[in-house]
């Protein structure tokens, strides 16, 4: 009981620290969030109707660009290896509704660094053959690099993208 307790406290702990650490983010407008500049643009509005209700469809773009010394990367072993945490900065839509597969978030990543790989082996015919298969080497954001994407937003009718961006890093 009261191993649950604490770990109540810690993921509320957890849950709020990454609540205080974002912040809001406008149409047009970019800001500094641990020297990468992240803007955020609205690129078009629509008005649409779910489930007999009245909303607002927005289709969004948001940029980040590494403008501190840093590069970020994750260099991969050469044992399977599950990689989840390649995010740089999550933009949060918190009044979206994710109706219709609509987005809630933009999480921007880390670029993909593909290395060809040569192997040999004998095709169904018998003959030797050699092949070469791309696969991930590693994932990297070095400093000047700009990342970016696009999401749909479906928030309540008359309301603009109520929108955060904290950092993953």
């Amino acid at each position: 009981m009261k191993n649950s307790v604490l770990l109540f406290f810690a993921l509320a702990f957890l849950s709020f620290s990454n609540f205080v650490f974002a912040q809001k983010i406008s149409d047009g407008e970019s800001i500094d969030v641990n020297g990468m500049k992240v803007t955020f643009n609205i690129t078009n509005k629509e008005s649409i109707e779910v489930g007999g209700k009245p909303f607002d469809r927005y289709k969004v773009s948001a940029t980040v660009q590494n403008n501190s010394e840093k590069s970020y990367n994750i260099r991969l072993t050469s044992s399977p290896q599950i990689v989840t945490n390649i995010g740089i900065v999550e933009l949060d839509c918190i009044n979206a509704t994710g109706a219709k597969l609509t987005s809630k978030k933009i999480q921007l990543k880390m670029r993909t660094q593909m290395i060809n790989a040569t192997y040999s082996a004998y095709d169904k015919s018998g003959k030797f053959i050699t092949n070469i298969l791309p696969v991930i080497g590693s994932y990297y954001f070095d400093s000047g690099d700009t990342i970016n994407d696009n999401a749909i937003f479906i928030v309540p009718q008359g309301q603009k993208p109520d929108v955060t961006v904290r950092s993953l890093r």
